[in-house]
């Protein structure tokens, strides 16, 4: 499993600012200098936005702009929190504050309420599931496991929309929520749950955000004295966040607006939690002023991964369609989707793992495959599967892994011979970090060769054999690292919960791979009923379940595998079909490709001020610029070659001389100038880039719609070396 955003360990900090930007491509360089006023980053998948924010930050701190600790950098996720503070260390941004909203609040809430409230912080309860049941069983509910998972959810939903119980049922309603009881019923236990945990003085984890709100508005002195901390705000997946966050984020920033926000509508996934886009896409209507840049520039995945994520969103619809970004790959070609359809699911989970085998085999690490699925109870099938073809695995949500036993006693050991390692035989022979390492967990059990077949003892080792690559990858960031400074990493990484790479196959939900990568992603159970889920009813639902499969897509660097299973169990009626977001994608396959191109330019909009504003502007095209050189162009002839007229052309000049005879016989034919066919110009266009299909065509300056449809076929013929049909006599 490896992180979205590679591992924090660099190996140098750049000497000065400018050095800071160094390696950025033009629009993470116009993030990383716009450090005035507020900022909106609309970073596609892959885009590298982690590095430009935290560029960005570190940018403005080395050049004297920002004050480390007047930066508050706010993110999802305490893995992604401790990966964004590894970056800004690397970086010599030392001392800036990077947590989860959570994080934040609950400090400032540990500090204030003595002042606020007077006396101590009530206790904070790891899971309400407990209260949530004895709740029910006060109001004589009977809820199984299944409801109450649901309820429970239905509470959280409840808080950060910042929706009191006597308002459930009305507000479930509007939001088109399937309550899973009674929506009264919901209301009852919502009520006694509230009760209760006033009565054995506790708080939840949405109580920390609400009442941490609740202190700032009431409190305009406690509020001052954040805001006099606080004065530059980055907030990272900010299409993630839900109404009360979003009330947290406006009582921090009081009136100013240093505020720069990143996000993807297109990856909107969690609106069952609360979270909505609309915050994101409404940012340059609440604040006008506002510099707007697009990152489209995907580093991670293939070509070919990336057409198949473009096609999924250009088949969108809704808001946060209209603003999808069209990702431009930036990495060499690679092998193409591979599409598989099982008789069921237990051949399905099977034929993934015999494949794994074979990739495992040919020199792949099981660490760099993964296995995405719609819904956990899918997870057992593949865990046997892989078992049986003795292919590692590890579980993602499952037990933490600095929670292990086996990391804890690791731990241990490694502090110990780090205070008194010059009195330990097992360190008497090692030469640098890596070897010390390997000789401490020796004792714990590692051995350099893993231990045959699956189960508890190869997990463990598995978890040994982490800690040892994550002591080399140390080194290669610091070739003086110590055995000190290596228990240091560690107990960061466990405060942040940021684990080092397992070597096993990663088995996962789509919602829980949001954030991570592999080289190799098997998406399976991609069928109508799965994908989208059955009880995604509406079409705000349906959308959000496109948007989960574009997550998966994009989870994958190299090689794609997207499969389905006809019937569940072996012998099953074979009556499920694919998923009809394939439709058009996949070969053999029927459907409309799309709506056209989304904003796939990257760029930046600058805001404007001035009076009041009715209306956001329309979004302005982005300046193109030459393929070959990057100059800017204005002329139109020019800017449908995509290139200057003097760089050098890669055209084809045989195909052009086809052309051309072609477009003098359509001109006779019609008996129109052959200007009217296509101009010289386009023919030049099309020559240079030789399309191979009516998407390439399309994109061409100068083809439009009514030509692709009258010229199309022919265009093409002529492209791949063949006799055109006869073009459009009749048309």
């Amino acid at each position: 499993m490896t992180a979205a955003t590679h591992s924090s360990l660099f190996p140098q900090v750049p000497d000065c600012a400018d050095a800071v930007l160094e390696g950025l491509d033009p629009e993470q360089r116009e993030v990383a200098t716009a450090l005035h006023g507020p900022v909106c980053v609309l970073a596609g998948a892959g885009t590298g936005k982690t590095r430009a924010i935290t560029h960005r930050i570190a940018y403005g701190v080395r050049a004297g702009i920002l004050q480390p600790s007047s930066v508050l950098a706010v993110t999802f996720t305490n893995r992604a929190a401790g990966e964004m503070r590894g970056r800004l260390r690397q970086l010599g941004a030392q001392g800036v504050q990077a947590r989860t909203f959570h994080s934040a609040a609950l400090r400032q809430l540990q500090f204030f309420w003595p002042k606020a409230i007077g006396g101590s912080l009530p206790r904070l309860v790891d899971r309400k599931v407990q209260l949530v049941a004895d709740a029910a069983a006060a109001c004589r509910i009977r809820l199984d496991r299944g409801e109450l998972r649901d309820v429970t959810a239905e509470i959280e939903w409840s808080k950060v929309t910042q929706t009191v119980p006597a308002d459930y049922a009305p507000a479930a309603v509007k939001a088109g929520r399937e309550a899973p009881r009674d929506p009264a019923e919901i209301a009852q236990i919502y009520s006694v749950y509230e009760d209760l945990k006033r009565d054995r003085a506790v708080i939840d984890f949405e109580d920390v955000l609400l009442l941490t709100v609740a202190v700032l508005q009431d409190r305009h002195d406690i509020a001052e004295q954040v805001r006099a901390q606080y004065q530059h705000f980055v907030v990272d997946e900010y299409q993630d966040v839900s109404p009360l966050q979003q009330r947290l984020l406006e009582l921090w920033l009081g009136d100013r607006d240093s505020l720069c926000v990143v996000g993807d509508a297109s990856q909107t996934i969690y609106s069952f939690t609360g979270a909505t886009p609309d915050h994101l896409l409404d940012f340059r209507t609440r604040h006008p002023g506002a510099t707007v840049v697009k990152l489209v520039r995907d580093y991670r995945s293939t070509p070919q991964v990336v057409h198949l994520a473009n096609g999924l969103l250009a088949q969108a619809h809704g808001r946060a369609a209209d603003h999808r970004l069209e990702l431009i790959s930036q990495r060499p070609a690679g092998p193409e989707p591979v599409y598989t359809e099982y008789a069921d699911e237990p051949a399905e989970a099977e034929g993934a793992a015999r494949r794994i085998r074979e990739l495992v085999d040919a020199g792949v690490p099981a660490a760099e495959i993964a296995i995405l699925f719609r819904t956990n109870s899918q997870s057992e099938t593949y865990e046997q599967a892989l078992a049986d073809a003795g292919v590692p695995y590890q579980l993602r949500g499952a037990e933490r892994f600095f929670d292990r036993p086996e990391v804890r006693k690791a731990g241990v050991a490694l502090r110990a011979a780090a205070r008194f390692g010059g009195n330990d035989a097992l360190l008497d022979d090692t030469v640098d970090l890596p070897s010390q390492v390997r000789a401490v967990l020796s004792g714990e059990g590692w051995t350099t060769e893993p231990p045959a077949g699956s189960g508890a003892v190869r997990e463990r080792w598995e978890s040994l054999a982490a800690l040892v690559n994550l002591a080399h990858d140390v080194t290669a960031g610091r070739s003086t690292a110590t055995l000190a400074d290596f228990v240091a990493e560690l107990d960061e990484r466990a405060s942040a919960q940021h684990a080092p790479t397992v070597q096993g196959v990663t088995l996962a939900s789509l919602h829980s791979a949001k954030g991570l990568e592999w080289d190799v992603v098997f998406l399976v159970g991609v069928a109508e009923g799965m994908m989208p889920i059955t009880y995604a009813k509406t079409d705000e639902q349906i959308e959000e379940e496109r948007r989960l499969l574009y997550v998966g897509v994009t989870r994958a660097r190299e090689r794609l595998h997207v499969s389905w299973s006809l019937s569940r169990t072996p012998g099953g009626r074979p009556n499920r079909r694919p998923s009809h977001f394939l439709d058009g994608l996949r070969p053999g396959s029927t459907g409309t490709v799309g709506r056209g191109s989304g904003t796939g330019s990257g760029g930046v909009e600058r805001g404007f001020t001035g009076g009041p504003v009715a209306a956001p502007r329309r979004t302005q095209r982005t300046p193109a610029r030459c393929r070959v050189c990057g100059r800017t162009l204005t002329d139109a002839g020019e800017m449908k070659l995509m290139r200057c007229d003097n760089c050098p052309s890669d055209m084809d000049e045989g195909l052009y001389e086809r052309l051309r005879e072609w477009r003098a016989d359509q001109a006779r034919l019609s008996g129109q100038p052959a200007f009217c066919v296509f101009t010289d110009r386009t023919l030049m266009a099309i020559a240079e880039s030789a399309p191979d299909d009516d998407r390439e065509l399309a994109r061409i300056p100068g083809v439009g719609m009514r030509k692709l449809n009258r010229y199309g076929a022919d265009v093409l013929a002529i492209c791949a070396g063949q006799q055109p049909g006869g073009g459009a006599e009749g048309d």
